[in-house]
Parts: structure tokens; sequence; C-alpha cells
């Protein structure tokens, strides 16, 4: 059973045809489509509203329905039935003359004058070492661009340009449709000169009178040190041509930055694994670690334990945008001897033997390190 259609636009019974039609542009604010994606009944619950505000708009209709309700409106023929527009933008333009219920060409209302170029989005990869120091990377792809032949006006040139018969150089058509209800008139882009409001005599040989066509482009691009995987760059207005002189759009270079073996990146630091024998982390030693640069030494304190993070500072990813760097932490992991011949089991069983909890009481509890490796984490 239908909605009351007061209900329906939240007006009382007694509200005149301002209060109906001001309550019908806040629902369509709040109900069109295009702005509720998130509901799949968007569209059924403003074709209710549109229903709602076509009866109560129309004092005949107004009439018939508060002495008799629905069933006396279908036996007067009102049967809306707003499936034979192609959108709900129809739908606007059928009330409110393609401008919508919002006024103007605005969000909801039909687009005027020539579109602009389109984006286009190409990939690039590099290296963690170029993407620290910054780099200049080719790019080629294809775009829509300007027709140099006919300078984008799609006539060959020395032809004659003239306003197309159809649309009357409007670029727009309307055409009236009737319903139970009365006449709507939609308004569409001319199917002859696509909107443009003109017609070349002689097309452009060389578009084929679109007065744009498909380029190969390439570019060199340079990629600001200290880039993130995943960052994007802009360039503008290397996109698409627009249509008749409209801007073009951009170019977007979506930067992958290969893996290194040797690191893992967090942020602006870079962290790596340091490999360091069981008696050099008990005794101390300096050892060579990677860094961006090369090959860096160390120090291992006596002492050492597995896990244990050593800084080396400076020796990060450069900030995007700043002059600072990140830094580097290398990850102690003690590799415990194995396969051990007589000689070396005697010495460790030696070394086991004259051990004391000394030697063996950390410097911290366990649940002390586990906070401060979960804070080091966090942060």
């Amino acid at each position: 059973m239908p909605r009351d259609p007061y209900d329906v636009l939240g007006v009382e019974r007694d509200a005149d045809e301002a209060q109906v039609k001001k309550a019908f542009r806040r629902l369509a604010r709040e109900l069109h489509p295009d702005v509720n994606a998130h509901d799949p009944e968007a569209e059924d619950k403003f074709k209710e509203a549109a229903e709602a505000y076509e009866i109560l708009s129309d004092s005949q209709r107004r009439a018939t329905y508060d002495r008799f309700g629905h069933e006396g409106l279908r036996s007067g023929g009102f049967a809306p039935n707003f499936d034979t527009f192609g959108s709900v933008a129809d739908i606007f333009e059928a009330f409110f003359g393609g401008g919508g219920p919002l006024g103007g060409s605005g969000l909801f209302g039909s687009r005027s004058g020539p579109a602009p170029g389109g984006d286009v989005a190409v990939t690039v990869e590099l290296d963690l070492a170029d993407a620290a120091t910054g780099s200049s990377v080719d790019v080629s792809y294809d775009a829509v661009d300007r027709c140099e032949h006919c300078h984008g006006n799609g006539a060959e040139p020395g032809t004659p340009i003239e306003a197309c018969e159809r649309c009357g150089g409007t670029g727009r058509l309307q055409a009236v449709t009737r319903t139970p209800f009365g006449q709507m008139v939609r308004t569409m882009e001319c199917d002859a000169c696509g909107g443009d409001g003109r017609i070349a005599q002689q097309p452009c040989r060389q578009c084929r009178g679109r007065g744009r066509q498909v380029v190969h482009r390439k570019l060199q691009v340079d990629v600001p040190a200290g880039i993130a995987d995943g960052q994007r760059i802009r360039l503008a207005g290397r996109g698409h041509a627009g249509e008749a002189g409209a801007p073009p759009g951009d170019l977007y270079v979506l930067v992958r930055v290969r893996e290194d073996e040797r690191f893992m990146r967090d942020g602006n630091d870079l962290v790596t694994l340091l490999d360091v024998p069981a008696p050099q982390a008990a005794l101390g030693a300096a050892l060579e670690v990677p860094t961006l640069n090369g090959p860096s030494e160390v120090d291992v304190p006596a002492g050492t334990q597995p896990g244990d993070i050593l800084t080396l500072r400076g020796q990060g990813m450069p900030s995007l945008g700043r002059n600072s760097r990140g830094d580097l932490r290398v990850v102690v992991n003690v590799l415990i001897p194995r396969r051990l011949d007589p000689r070396q089991r005697e010495l460790l069983e030696e070394l086991s033997e004259s051990l004391t909890d000394e030697n063996l009481h950390p410097e911290e509890s366990m649940f002390a390190r586990l906070r401060r490796a979960l804070r080091a984490h966090s942060a």
C-alpha cells in the first residue's frame, strides 16, 4: 500500500504549495542516489517523494486524494510511472527543466559547456636506493590530444563550420513526454552535433571530425628523494585533452618501490638484521652492517642480547620535502654454535661450569623488556 504523501514529504495537511515544494527540495538533497550511494533504496525513496510531490502540488489531485485516498487517484487515472525516465536525473529535468530542485547546473543539474579532459595513470618501479636519492624515470602512455591538423575544431582546414540545424546551435534538444499527470519536458544532448552546437561541413580527414586523436607520449618524471611505495606524483595538464578547448586532465604516476633484501622500511627508518656469533655478543665486537651508502661499522657492546637494537642515526630514508633523515635500526640476531667438535665442546663445558648468576642475571626483567619492545614498535 503506498504511503501517505503528507507523511512522505513531512508536511501538515494544510501545507501550502510553497511548503510542499520546499519539503520536496529538502528530500531531493537527502535522497538523490548520486549523493546517497550507500543506500541501495535511495532511488526508490526518491521516486516515492516525487510521486508525493506530484499529488500534493496539483490542487485537483490533492483534493481527490484528501477525499478518496490512493484508490480515488487510481480510479481517476493517476498512475505515475517514473520507470519511463532513464534516470533520476531525468526526473529532475522533468520537474525542474534540467536545473534540478537545487537550481542552476549544480550537483543534480545537467552538464553545461565542454567536458574537461580525463586523468591518466601510469605506474613506475624503482629500487629503494633510487627512492632514497631521488631519480628521473621515463614514462610512456597513450592519451587523447588535440588534433594538430585541424587545431581541434574538427573541420578540414579552410572549410566552414556552421551552426547545427537540428538544435539551432544550442547543443541541446527537448523531448516532450505525455504522462497521466501532464506533459514533462526532457532536455538532452543533441545527437547530431554531440552537444557542441556546431557541425563541420567537411570533417577533418586526420581525426574524422572529432578534433582529438590518440597520441603516444614519452615523459621524464622527477621522483623526489624519500618517496614511499604507493605514493603518487601529479603532473597537471598532462592527461587527456578536454573537449572544445576545455582544460586537459592530469597525469598521475604511481610509484612502486621494489623490496630490498637488506632492509625493511618503517616510515623513514630502515631496519636490518645483524647476525652476531654468541662469543662476540658476549665479548663485544665491531662488525659491518649494510647501509644505503655502503657498509658501515657498528659497535656491538659486550653482553648484547638477542633482539637488542643498535641505532645508526641519520642512516635511514630522507624525509619527503624536508631536510632530515630517518635512522637505521640494527636488530641483533645472536647465533648459537652448532655441530661442535670435541675441543669446542670441551671449552664450552668449561665456560658453562664457570658461569655464575651474576653472569646470567639480566639487567631488566622479561616483562620490562617486553614493554620496551612494544613501546618501540608502537612508536
